[in-house]
């Protein structure tokens, strides 16, 4: 008991006296210059997401959790008069770094499965991702309906579309804490993430140009839904192709080349040029990043293996342990706790939430294969994250009888959201596989 209070008393020192010396750095930030900054944004946050990680662990959840929480510790210490690190809100430099993490991270993940397993689990995860866009636009209209009545119809469609969204990052992560990023779950998972992707994107277009036609006095048209559809199947079909006939040869060749780091920096720039093509086509860059991950196999590594044994997981692992903090940190960093003080922005956000969840749950239905368990796919499918806050974004840019569809309100409600559903998802999906597995012991 002694040596357990005296650690616990070092880890509160330690965290302690961290905090004091970063925000006494944060306070002469705005005198460094531009590569000055980014060392001690990078010093901040990487501390701010080891100590939240510990803190986390030591309650038996994920890292992941610790750093989103502590991400908004740190984001809303202004609240309590402290306002030295409120500039790290506002550096481009770290929403790049960010970007670029969860990109990677994606990458990793996409690595650890092929297409063949993928295709194994196919008719299941777009059974899930279909009913967890369906269910979750059906309860988001009807809640807008109900709370918002004075609001046109158009409004409550798309709170709905909003709610369809599914942020990859933050499941993928805690699968990975978990060790169950090779289960069948968590390929169920992520395939329905890709597709629900896909399928979000349509409705979010769909919604957005028949609110722009109504609003200009024209018939509403269809024709830009069916264009975004088609880019991305042929995205994921040529990059299937890419990673069936194109990639082997490639890599064959470049094998040929002398230096170190030749397999790692191709591989790398395989996946930049492919989450590249996703964001050039309407897609969100962490889909062409999985699929980059994908598409490559063991055998395609043949080639180097006289010169780098390692497995390319390996070697993208430590550049994923140091910029994927950036991305949770960041996104905790953003969120502001006083949206939390208006009452009717609380009931909308409650009432939002219960239909997010409630909607992803839906999707369970669709898992019929006895060998995949439920309640992971369902709680993996529930976190928002930048994907809802990019929906909310067109929502407040876009606008109908010369008001935004999504007033400031109903913006800051769909932060809550995205907040609830992200911090919940860590222990909820962390309780459900251990359930899983202790039910697998006990029969």
């Amino acid at each position: 008991m002694i040596r357990l209070a005296r650690v616990r008393r070092s880890s509160l020192s330690l965290a302690a006296l961290a905090a004091v010396a970063l925000l006494a750095l944060g306070v002469g930030a705005a005198s460094e210059g531009a590569a000055s900054r980014a060392l001690l944004a990078l010093t901040v946050i990487l501390i701010t997401a080891k100590l939240g990680g510990d803190f986390a662990i030591r309650l038996r959840q994920p890292p992941v959790l610790g750093e989103l929480v502590a991400g908004v510790m740190v984001g809303n210490l202004p609240l309590l008069g402290v306002h030295g690190l409120g500039w790290l809100g506002d550096d481009a430099f770290l929403e790049v770094l960010a970007e670029v993490g969860v990109v990677l991270m994606l990458f990793e993940v996409g690595l650890e499965s092929t297409l063949g397993q993928m295709a194994r689990v196919g008719k299941t995860a777009l059974g899930v991702a279909t009913i967890g866009v369906v269910a979750p636009m059906l309860l988001g209209l009807g809640v807008g309906a109900w709370l918002l009545p004075n609001e046109p119809f158009f409004v409550h469609l798309f709170l709905g579309a909003i709610l369809t969204a599914t942020s990859v990052g933050i499941t993928a992560r805690v699968l990975q804490d978990l060790g169950a990023s090779r289960s069948p779950e968590a390929r169920v998972i992520l395939g329905a993430a890709v597709i629900d992707d896909v399928l979000g994107l349509v409705v979010l277009a769909a919604v957005s140009g028949v609110i722009a036609s109504v609003d200009a006095g024209e018939a509403p048209g269809f024709g830009p839904v069916a264009w975004i559809a088609a880019k991305a199947l042929l995205f994921l079909g040529g990059a299937a192709l890419l990673g069936v006939f194109v990639m082997p040869r490639a890599l064959r060749r470049a094998a040929r080349l002398r230096g170190t780091g030749v397999m790692l920096g191709l591989t790398l720039a395989f996946c930049f040029a492919l989450s590249w093509g996703a964001g050039a086509v309407g897609l969100a860059p962490i889909v062409g990043a999985f699929a980059a991950g994908l598409v490559l196999e063991d055998a395609h590594y043949e080639p180097f293996r006289e010169r780098e044994p390692r497995q390319l997981e390996e070697l993208v692992h430590p550049i994923v342990q140091f910029l994927a903090p950036v991305f949770f940190v960041l996104m905790g960093f953003h969120v502001d706790l006083r949206a939390l003080a208006d009452p009717a922005v609380l009931g909308l956000a409650a009432a939002l939430t219960v239909a997010g969840v409630v909607g992803k749950q839906a999707c369970m239905l669709a898992v019929r294969d006895p060998a995949i368990r439920r309640l992971p796919v369902g709680v993996g499918m529930i976190p928002r994250g930048e994907v809802g806050l990019i929906f909310a974004s067109v929502g407040a840019r876009l606008s109908f009888q010369g008001q935004p569809v999504v007033s400031t309100a109903s913006f800051s409600a769909v932060v809550v959201v995205v907040i609830v559903t992200t911090l919940v998802t860590p222990p909820l999906l962390t309780w459900s596989f251990r359930r899983g597995a202790a039910t697998t012991v006990e029969g």
